[in-house]
């Protein structure tokens, strides 16, 4: 059996460990435009091993009713056990698992309840610093048992009626067939996806639009918060208009920001560091808008977000002056900086409105916080148009033996993304094995598929 992955993130890389675990003999392959992890350079943030999850700051927050909807999939109790199958695994491969300690907030405090809803929930935060770690033995332990691993290779055409893959490499074109085909491109993989989805004529459910700011200020002003929740997540809505806004992914201590780069843009997103040495006592985090019911979201949001580049970096605004701050690496975030949000008001047009009226409720919820603070500008993630699956392996109902998984299903997040891959590994598991007790007894035959390099 020949066991083909798209993508070298959290979903692909959890699903062939998944199957590792229970004694495939079979193939697996794994297909990446980006890098091994002794080898992915900071800035590449999107591509590479474990994907934009495995350079980030390792929020592995364990919940069902956010990150996408696992649970549609599964069920709530199954989606748990599938997340908790996650966050063993970045343990397993942490090289001191006992750094890694969950945060389980229960009090909603009152101050936040006029301006804010807030949501509460489970986090593991591993720390940048320790995922770089966690990608290279994990990556060992896959190579260790016969995983092959295509670097720097774009696929570039899938033939779902004859099992076939087409992908470029450096110096040659690849063909691969396949029995099972994982699809887990990523955020970098979405126009692929549309491509596909057009191609096949495949049944979507378009997503909305999702963009904002990444904001910054120092931690003291958000402290009484951050002792209730690290990963504090504030949210309002607008139903009457389709629009919603929440905070997310919270960074604190050591905590700085990263710019990401797709499709030729550049976005801003957060880190943080576990280890105390890096800490300099700020704090950042996303404010995202959720606007539905635009015509060609994606579209959409690809327009808003040019407009928020000047010369190849994004933009900065501070109303106190701020300078953008240092990334872990000692160098500044590379940005333009404005002296107004009136660019945001370009790109987005009165959805702008929301996201102001969200920093000025802030600073009443927290009194210090005055003018002390800088926003990156754009936020964004893009999604693309979620195909409908069989739910009980994620599978295309004309293609059974192509599976969607993490961002190329609207997943978001670690941990969500990680379940969907075993999650459909499992299901393979189950359609191949006997399941005895807790375990799969497994014949597996030992057709690794054509495979052929020219």
């Amino acid at each position: 059996m020949n066991i083909l992955i798209i993508g070298a993130g959290v979903a692909g890389v959890n699903a062939a460990t998944k199957l590792i675990d229970n004694n495939f003999k079979g193939k697996i392959t794994i297909i990446d435009m980006g890098k091994n992890p002794y080898e992915r350079p900071y800035e590449e943030v999107m591509t590479g091993f474990l994907g934009a999850g495995g350079w980030s700051d390792g929020k592995l927050t364990y919940h069902t009713s956010i990150g996408g909807q696992l649970s549609k999939y599964c069920g709530d109790e199954k989606a748990m056990e599938l997340m908790d199958q996650v966050i063993e695994n970045f343990k397993r491969f942490h090289p001191k698992p006992e750094a890694v300690q969950c945060s389980n907030p229960v009090a909603e405090p009152d101050f936040i309840k006029p301006y804010f809803g807030l949501r509460l929930f489970p986090v593991w935060h591993v720390g940048t610093d320790y995922l770089h770690d966690i990608g290279k033995n994990w990556y060992d332990f896959l190579i260790h048992n016969g995983v092959e691993f295509l670097w720097e290779t774009k696929v570039t055409d899938i033939n779902f009626n004859d099992s076939i893959v087409r992908a470029d490499s450096e110096n040659s074109q690849i063909i691969r067939s396949y029995d099972k085909l994982i699809f887990g491109v990523g955020k970098s993989g979405i126009d692929f996806g549309k491509q596909l989805a057009e191609k096949y004529k495949l049944p979507t459910e378009p997503k909305s639009v999702q963009i904002g700011v990444r904001f910054e200020a120092p931690q003291k002003h958000f402290q009484k918060l951050i002792d209730v929740s690290y990963d504090f997540k504030l949210y309002r809505k607008f139903e009457d208009k389709g629009v919603s806004l929440r905070s997310f992914c919270t960074n604190n201590n050591a905590a700085y920001v990263a710019a990401e780069h797709t499709y030729g843009d550049v976005s801003y997103n957060g880190h943080a560091k576990k280890d105390p040495s890096y800490r300099n006592d700020m704090t950042n985090f996303g404010i995202l808008m959720e606007i539905r019911n635009i015509d060609k979201p994606f579209d959409w949001s690809r327009a808003a977000v040019e407009k928020l580049q000047h010369e190849g970096v994004g933009l900065f605004y501070s109303p106190s002056h701020r300078v953008p701050s240092k990334t872990s690496e000692g160098d500044y975030v590379k940005t333009h900086v404005v002296n107004s949000m009136d660019p945001l008001w370009d790109a987005i047009g009165d959805y702008a409105s929301y996201i102001h009226e969200f920093i000025e409720d802030m600073e009443k919820v927290f009194p210090t916080l005055g003018k002390d603070w800088g926003i990156y500008m754009p936020e964004v993630k893009y999604l693309s148009p979620e195909p409908l699956v069989n739910y009980e392996d994620l599978s295309l109902t004309r293609f059974p033996n192509v599976h969607f998984v993490g961002d190329a299903l609207s997943a978001r997040g670690i941990t969500v993304s990680g379940a969907q891959g075993t999650y459909v590994a499992e299901n393979i598991l189950e359609q191949f094995c006997k399941v005895e007790g807790d375990s799969y007894i497994c014949e597996w035959d030992n057709h690794m598929g054509d495979n052929i390099t020219f």
